[in-house]
């Protein structure tokens, strides 16, 4: 796309922020069915004479892990971003789409039929047949929720570049936390009231209105396309197609890696806790069990409002790498408190609003600092690398604090892997710091160009 083109593109307020609401909708619904099974881990590990399925903590910690293995195993999420970069945003939307709708009812199936006995193994894991299916849908759901996310992305830096990118990404952000904020503090009483397989049929409705809203982002854009704004194909410059070659071009880069490391460390030090954090309330801290979810969802509730607070800080006065370290050291800072042998409610709260504040400013900064180091061209392929390496954390991670979580049930070594964890991120982030002070990416500086 060329730059008279972008500029065409951003002069329309009205345009751009409607296309932030509707392909934002998309993700929030998305983020919320990824999450909507974490409350319910206590009734999946009941037996099934009392409504459960009798799945054990390394059943649950598997299937957790599962949403990653086919974006990691069969390179999935690799090639996500090259049909991003292909084939443009609106086919990669409705196709990322269609695939959660699909996986959903493939997990709904797993949950709900009655497999009696039966067991097989994967990767080395004994597991009941309901555990296996289930966990293949939500792989299968995971390849489309990785690959909404980097046509999100991809969307936001096409409409918002030079102007509010890190607001309209933290927006953005903002309502996918509100769909893991939802799922965390209704899946368990809506389970617990009607059944088991309640909130997957909701998060089937939900992910339908997705696919409705993102069809609509696909009407305007062919409307903006014939009104001759951009195609989404369409390049006067030869340059501004991608090319393979441009793999390497990114891969050469140093502050590419960085960011990648940092995701890597900082996301497997939140979203792995968030699906582990209700029975922690329940267990170490004594919360009722229709109430944990409420507790757990502290956290993204918190980043609703803070995420584009802390966008529009860096909009306007930049500073971005210091507000991703920050973020990653009150991380650190949560997970060591929790590892301590202290079993205070209120210190439960304390330390999931302290979460909030450091998953709202880590990301809030992080996403808008990608672009400045990386072509629109090749972006889709650069966020879908990211995330491809980042699910390898999503994915073992959970593991280890499964089988953790069973020889160790005061929840220390767990959240001792999750505190090493974050401060790993925070070492990468000051690293970060370092190479932009070289290489002149300009993170540091603000977004809105005047």
């Amino acid at each position: 796309m060329t730059e008279a083109i972008r500029h065409r593109l951003n002069d329309s307020p009205f345009a751009r922020w409607t296309v932030l609401i509707i392909v934002a909708t998309a993700m929030m619904m998305g983020y919320f069915v990824n999450d909507v099974m974490s409350p319910l881990e206590t009734l999946l590990e009941m037996p099934r004479s009392q409504g459960g399925l009798g799945w054990t903590p390394s059943d649950y910690g598997f299937f957790s892990g599962a949403g990653s293995f086919i974006n990691v195993f069969l390179l999935m999420l690799f090639f996500s971003g090259l049909i991003l970069d292909k084939m443009g945003i609106r086919f990669t939307g409705v196709l990322a789409c269609s695939l959660m709708a699909l996986g959903t009812l493939l997990k709904l199936y797993g949950v709900t039929t009655d497999f009696g006995d039966a067991e097989i193994v994967v990767f080395g894991f004994q597991l009941p047949m309901s555990v296996a299916v289930a966990s293949l849908g939500f792989s299968i759901f995971g390849v489309g929720y990785e690959m909404t996310g980097i046509t999100v992305s991809k969307a936001m830096v096409r409409w918002f570049t030079g102007h509010e990118l890190a607001l309209a990404m933290g927006i953005q952000l903002a309502m996918a936390r509100l769909g893991t904020a939802a799922a965390l503090s209704i899946s368990a009483p809506i389970a617990r009231h009607f059944s088991l397989s309640t909130p997957l049929l909701v998060s089937f409705a939900f992910l339908i209105i997705g696919l409705l809203a993102f069809l609509v982002f696909c009407v305007m854009d062919r409307k903006l396309d014939s009104n001759g704004n951009s195609t989404e194909s369409d390049s006067s410059d030869e340059s501004e197609e991608f090319r393979f070659s441009d793999i390497g071009v990114t891969l050469r880069n140093p502050g590419f890696w960085l960011i990648t490391l940092f995701c890597v460390l900082f996301y497997s030090a939140v979203s792995p806790f968030l699906k582990f954090s209700t029975k922690l309330m329940v267990m170490k801290y004594g919360v009722d069990a229709d109430l944990a979810g409420f507790f757990s969802s502290i956290a993204p509730f918190g980043t609703i409002l803070m995420t584009p607070l802390f966008g529009l800080i860096y909009d306007r006065y930049g500073k971005g790498v210091t507000l991703v370290i920050t973020g990653a050291l009150m991380l650190t800072a949560v997970h060591f408190g929790f590892s301590l042998p202290i079993h205070s409610s209120t210190i439960a709260i304390a330390l999931m609003v302290t979460l909030s504040i450091g998953y709202s400013l880590a990301p809030a900064a992080l996403w808008p600092c990608v672009p400045k180091i990386i072509p629109l061209k090749c972006l889709g392929t650069a966020y879908s690398m990211i995330f491809f390496i980042q699910n390898f954390g999503r994915a073992i991670i959970p593991m280890f604090v499964g089988k953790a979580n069973e020889t160790d049930p005061t929840y220390t070594t767990s959240m001792l892997i999750f505190g090493f964890t974050a401060l790993g991120a925070a070492v990468t982030a000051i690293a970060m710091l370092v190479v932009d002070r070289k290489k002149h990416y300009g993170l540091q500086l603000p977004n809105i160009k005047k």
